[in-house]
């Protein structure tokens, strides 16, 4: 049993009209990477504690502090 945290396909679907589109390289999969920055902001750990399974620790870091910036969580929130 894993304790890892995993959005179903269906909260994602609601979830994805909120992300910026990708332009030119297609970017690491925005599913993997919101588990893993949810699943280190519910456990309180370090980036580098990300499990490998949620991709590098630098994608889920650089991915939320872009994200955060654009307002993406703030207009998920709201």
């Amino acid at each position: 049993m894993s304790n890892l945290y995993w959005l179903s396909e269906e909260q994602m679907a609601r979830l994805r009209p909120y992300f910026p589109k990708s332009h030119g390289v297609p970017r690491v999969d925005d599913r993997r990477v919101l588990n893993g920055i949810i699943f280190i902001n519910r456990n309180g750990l370090r980036w580098c504690d990300a499990p490998k399974e949620y991709g590098p620790a630098k994608t889920l870091y650089n991915r939320w502090k872009r994200w955060s910036d654009m307002g993406v969580f703030a207009r998920i929130m709201t």
